[in-house]
């Protein structure tokens, strides 16, 4: 499955799926590709791949990508080819992405996303994160909480809501969104020629 985890910037997400694919091992993450410029402790290629806006904008031409967007100047998208290969290799995929990204991919693959949103349990508790990571202006911050209640309010385009008040609480309610999408009769293929099986045993 393609799993969507999407929030407001500061709610945790990124630290749950990494949490996740951590408990997981057979669960990967689509690493996005951006135009943005690497922060402190940032690697290239696990966190985000970093390129230009020229490569960027070549990917776009090529149809490259699952969805893209272009926020606070730079662009953001989910590249195809690795997420491809991860499938066929039966293995899920986690997104971390933003509500329009997720509504993009929801279209391209309804039968194949699972989307969770993340919220803060305050707006309080969400400026107080992103201050304390002290990488971004005053003005920045300003944007990224007037960005995140416009996330908020697309929070009923979701298959789950998960309230990220207790850390641990959030990531096994997560875990548990995984595997029971897992059990989905749609996503057990081999449960035809087992039910067929099943039948002709009298037969």
């Amino acid at each position: 499955m393609m799993l969507v985890l999407s929030s407001p910037s500061g709610a945790g997400k990124t630290t749950l799926s990494k949490r996740l694919i951590a408990q997981n091992p057979d669960v990967v993450l689509s690493v996005s590709i951006t135009t943005r410029p690497m922060r402190p402790g940032e690697v290239d290629g696990q966190d985000y791949s970093f390129v230009d806006n020229a490569r960027f904008e070549a990917l776009i031409e090529e149809n490259g990508f699952y969805e893209w967007a272009k926020v606070f100047e730079h662009y953001y998208g989910s590249p195809k080819a690795p997420v491809e290969e991860a499938l066929a290799e039966g293995r899920d995929v986690i997104f971390d992405i933003d509500w329009q990204g997720a509504r993009k991919l929801a279209e391209q693959a309804p039968d194949d996303v699972v989307r969770v949103f993340i919220l803060p349990p305050t707006l309080r508790l969400l400026e107080d994160r992103l201050r304390k990571r002290g990488q971004d202006s005053e003005d920045v911050i300003n944007g990224r909480m007037a960005r995140a209640e416009a996330e908020i309010s697309h929070w009923e385009e979701y298959d789950y809501v998960i309230v990220n008040e207790d850390f641990a609480g959030a990531l096994e309610e997560l875990d548990r969104i995984l595997h029971a999408e897992r059990l989905r009769r749609t996503r057990r293929p081999w449960l035809s020629r087992f039910v067929n099986d099943l039948m002709s045993e009298r037969s």
